[in-house]
């Protein structure tokens, strides 16, 4: 069978600048797959690792919401990439790497979105961090602590995917993904995201219609498609402009995306808990890594062997789901009886 070489000679046709996985490297060297390229087994490996299904039941914004449509960690997963691989398809780059840094970029998020990472890095001796999680997860984590294996490429995309209210494009260049496939993602996480969430916020009735800035209707778009498909073609545009130096954005379409999340910090994240909901999710979290550090055995995994067990158990609780930690603080909290 032939089939990988096959692969691997198409992607001799995409632009010079992008990932080839005949180039790509791992740390533990493997037999080579007859009919994937090695890309394709990153994607698969995250596509069908625990860390992955898990998503499903974590928060994105809105903790246990009423209705179906409201997204979560892994439907925004699932925007990410589908968004990352357009613009990757259209610059003539590496599909296969871009989907999967894409799918595994979210994999080390807690449970309750944000104010979770929150309760989380006040518990971690040096701060908690998603992106570092992630990357954790699939190094030392998944397949019973001997971790995907992934390649360099992929993991650097995952790890260096993150913005918070920083900038899209850092200055510093050590915090850009070294190759344009991760940068997409890292742009294409923005985009997502500051739509998505906009969206939802809507839906929940937190904001209306008419309280969207009216510069962003105006340059982006009036509707949730529009919004995506005006600045997915501007990055297309701008990054074919300047030759595929790295992955662009026009000034005008850049301000208002960073305009059009400032506001979702002022009027949606900010906002769509008060301090004693967020209370409660600190109170469930710490009654959770107390009670499992006095009964670590029962809990807690056995890898990494070197790391204290305080790191691991904050491996344990990052990675649970909302249910999940919230049927194990019940457990906890309630008399057998009652539970």
């Amino acid at each position: 069978m032939k089939i990988r070489e096959e692969l691997e000679k198409r992607e001799t046709l995409f632009h010079p600048k992008a990932a080839r996985s005949v180039n790509s490297q791992r740390d533990r060297r493997e037999k080579k797959s007859p009919a994937r390229t090695e890309f394709q087994r990153d994607r698969d490996r995250i596509l069908h690792c625990k860390s992955f299904r898990r998503l499903k039941h974590k928060t994105q914004v809105f903790i246990s919401p009423g209705g179906d449509h409201f997204r979560t960690r892994l439907t925004h997963t699932l925007e990410v990439s589908q968004i990352a691989r357009t613009i990757a398809k259209a610059l003539n780059l590496n599909e296969d790497l871009t989907e999967a840094i894409a799918l595994g970029h979210d994999l080390g998020h807690t449970p309750f979105g944000h104010t979770g990472e929150s309760a989380i890095d006040e518990l971690l001796t040096g701060g908690f961090r998603h992106y570092e999680q992630s990357l954790r997860v699939v190094e030392k984590l998944e397949y019973d602590g001997k971790g995907l294996n992934l390649t360099r490429e992929v993991r650097d995309g995952i790890l260096k995917h993150s913005k918070g209210l920083g900038p899209i494009f850092p200055e510093n260049k050590e915090e850009i993904p070294v190759t344009l496939e991760g940068q997409i993602v890292r742009i294409s996480d923005i985009v997502a995201y500051v739509n998505h969430d906009l969206d939802d916020a809507v839906r929940a009735k937190l904001i209306t219609e008419k309280d969207i800035p009216k510069s962003t209707q105006k340059l982006l778009g009036g509707t949730f498609a529009k919004r995506i498909d005006t600045i997915v073609l501007d990055v297309i545009s701008s990054t074919l402009q300047d030759d595929l130096e790295s992955i662009s954005i026009s000034g005008k379409i850049y301000s208002e995306i960073t305009k059009l999340r400032d506001f979702l910090y002022e009027r949606v994240y900010w906002v769509k808990e008060s301090e004693e909901e967020k209370q409660k999710i600190k109170n469930i979290l710490f009654t959770i890594y107390s009670f499992v550090k006095k009964n670590p055995g029962e809990f807690i995994y056995p890898f990494p062997e070197a790391d204290p067990v305080e790191r691991r158990i904050i491996d344990f609780i990052a990675g649970m789901t909302d249910r999940y930690s919230l049927d194990l603080f019940k457990s906890i909290t309630l008399p057998d009886y009652i539970y």
